[in-house]
């Protein structure tokens, strides 16, 4: 059965968001250390500060996506973020409105993603992973195309990639206002609200226990995951690899998601249980981390990106379809915005944590403790559903 068109939809905003975004995100690190001489501790700082607005966001997104209309509240949360976007595009060499501006994008883009999962899940529910996997392909094709477009747009000048930045927000706001209103429609006819009784107050406890220690994994495996977007980022720079093919790292990144889903569709076929889909693909991140410790260029680089991009592909879409199973018909928009405030928060602490500890001492005691760390979510996946009762995993 092939994607409704509103999933569709979904997925080509998703895109052109995401494109937008990825002119800057790769960079943020990169301008603040190398153009405006901060410290590797401070962009991890302010990229916390950035991380924490979203975690914000992801709470309130998903809690007003239960309550009030989804276009609504997906219309705030791209036009606040549109806003700061095209501020920051002219204010970009200040760097107390660099952060400021850094943040209020975090805290509208947070509002958004939320509300865009549930979006997929309500909308398309006999869809099942699918629809969460759809997202999450637009999301990489958007970083794909972002960074194979920034790198070469920065290497020229920055002003220009804030310019881009913008313009993309921009597109983004006026395909919401313009067309998301009837997906909301017809999110509501999918929908079912009922009356939670008392089995149903049982079942939301154990259930938000149960997602809470599956998230637990998951914060850590962002953590690690975010040292490529920080510390490996200014440690490329270091060892004289150029701008540009650092972010051809996330070009491969991005194209080898998208490119790879037949790979993803035949495992999936084969393996249903997203348990499983969770324990190779972190086998996989770790073996793209320990590739990485002893990697000094550019190809070599290129071989662990490429292994972490494997690895993601089964993690990153099995947490948010688990998380969907567990969650009653009226709290999904908020387990969405719990699994995407947790991914926020191993993005938010990573950069800081991995920036002290190399600032400190050197990358290479950080990538033995990205190892030790990542052995975290095999016991986080195999035990979080242990307090739920069969009957209390169908949604």
């Amino acid at each position: 059965m092939g994607m409704p068109k509103s999933i569709w939809l979904l997925v080509i905003a998703t895109t052109i968001n995401v494109t937008g975004a990825s002119f800057l995100w790769p960079l943020n690190t990169i301008y603040m250390h190398n153009e405006l001489g901060r410290s590797l501790a401070f962009a991890g700082f302010i990229l916390m500060l950035n991380q924490a607005a979203s975690i914000a966001g992801n709470l309130i997104g998903g809690a007003l996506f239960d309550k009030i209309s989804a276009y609504k509240t997906i219309l705030f949360g791209t036009g606040f973020a549109m806003t700061a976007a095209v501020i920051l595009s002219l204010l970009h060499e200040n760097i107390t409105a660099y952060s400021i501006l850094l943040i209020m994008i975090g805290f509208g883009a947070g509002i958004t993603w939320p509300v865009m999962f549930a979006m997929a899940g309500s909308i398309w529910p006999e869809g099942g992973r699918r629809a969460f996997n759809a997202i999450y392909v637009a999301q990489n094709l958007g970083v794909a195309l972002g960074a194979t477009i920034g790198g070469y747009i920065a290497s020229i000048s920055f002003d220009y990639i804030f310019m881009a930045n913008a313009s993309l927000f921009l597109v983004f706001f006026l395909i919401v206002l313009l067309t998301f209103k009837p997906i909301d429609q017809e999110r509501d006819r999918q929908m079912h609200t009922t009356v939670v009784g008392q089995s149903g107050e049982v079942k939301s406890k154990t259930a938000f226990i149960a997602l809470l220690i599956l998230c637990s994994g998951f914060l850590i495996t962002w953590m690690a995951y975010s040292q490529w977007q920080s510390t490996i980022a200014s440690y490329t720079q270091d060892i004289g690899i150029p701008l540009e093919q650092y972010s051809t790292l996330w070009a491969i990144n991005g194209f080898l998601i998208v490119l790879g889903q037949p790979l993803v569709k035949w495992f999936a076929g084969r393996i249903t249980s997203q348990k499983m889909h969770i324990y190779v693909g972190n086998t996989i991140l770790i073996g793209s981390f320990a590739v990485a410790m002893v990697s000094d260029t550019f190809t070599m680089f290129a071989v662990a990106m490429v292994i972490l991009t494997i690895g993601e592909m089964l993690v990153w879409p099995a947490v948010p379809t688990l998380a969907n199973e567990l969650a009653p018909k009226n709290r999904k928009g908020f387990y969405q915005g719990m699994v995407n405030s947790i991914a926020a928060a191993g993005r938010m602490t990573g950069p800081l944590l991995g920036g002290l500890i190399v600032d400190l001492f050197n990358i290479e005691l950080l990538f033995f403790l990205l190892l030790a760390l990542l052995l975290i979510p095999y016991f986080s996946t195999h035990f979080y559903d242990k307090g739920v009762k069969p009957k209390e995993r169908s949604a």
